[in-house]
């Protein structure tokens, strides 16, 4: 009926979900929300164990305005910051998600060492265990993560405010603009968005990247880093979606080892 408020979008878990899947996602979404002009997030209704109400969202064509908007909102998200990489968002304590999977979320000084050990060593070696990563792509995974430990690709940003797992169907373009759903947020380096964007492709991508590195000011060569942080959400594909994504993991690896 004309004037009547949309239903709100439930979503629903199984027998199987854990207890703390869907109040991690509201206060990951909370603490997005929290960053001053940052990206718009869907806004949470109510959560209980087995279930996440959040507000309805109405779609409209992508347009290359929007896109622009995004990557400065995006930018000024990520400026919005964390306590340090693999830090929770804000009032949650504990590990998150990515997916249905597990990810460990505690805060560690500097990024390469939270990298490896967080975010790519776990997922190899579980790929590796299902027989998705061959024995000679978990030894080059491996030697990225000595890189990473050893601070070959730190630098000197400060740990960003992230989405965490901001691939296209998590990028939902509204009458009034992109607005975010379904993240893994933690502290963590802004060029990891960027990379998941890239993975799989958003409309208006290229209009993206100019806004955001002109408002977050990346520095030259930055594209050159973002398959390494694609090793990670590639890996984790590699643990539930089969071998082809740990063959294209392993191509990642060899780049970088």
């Amino acid at each position: 009926m004309p004037g009547q408020e949309p239903e709100p979008y439930v979503k629903h878990g199984s027998v199987s979900t854990p207890p703390d899947f869907f109040a991690v996602e509201a206060a990951s979404l909370r603490w997005l929300a929290d960053a001053p002009d940052g990206a718009a997030v869907v806004g949470v209704q109510s959560v209980e164990p087995k279930r996440i109400v959040l507000d309805h969202l109405d779609l409209a064509r992508p347009t290359p305005e929007a896109a622009e908007a995004f990557g400065r909102a995006l930018a000024r998200t990520h400026a919005a910051g964390a306590p340090a990489f693999g830090a929770p968002p804000a009032g949650w304590e504990g590990d998150g998600f990515i997916g249905r999977q597990r990810m460990s979320m505690r805060p560690t000084p500097h990024w390469g060492t939270f990298y490896a050990e967080q975010r790519v060593l776990p997922y190899a070696r579980e790929a590796h265990a299902v027989d998705h990563l061959s024995a000679a792509a978990l030894a080059a995974v491996e030697r990225v993560a000595s890189r990473l430990r050893a601070g070959d690709f730190d630098d000197d940003r400060p740990p960003a405010r992230i989405h965490g797992d901001l691939w296209s169907g998590n990028v939902i373009f509204t009458p009034n603009g992109v607005v975010m759903i379904d993240p893994a947020a933690h502290g963590g380096h802004g060029l990891t968005d960027l990379a998941m964007l890239h993975l799989f492709g958003v409309p208006g991508l290229d209009r993206i990247d100019a806004a955001y590195a002109e408002v977050a000011g990346l520095d030259p060569g930055w594209r050159d880093l973002i398959g390494l942080h694609q090793l990670h959400p590639l890996l984790v594909h590699a643990v539930s979606h089969g071998p082809a994504y740990g063959s294209e993991a392993a191509s990642v690896a060899f780049r970088y080892r």
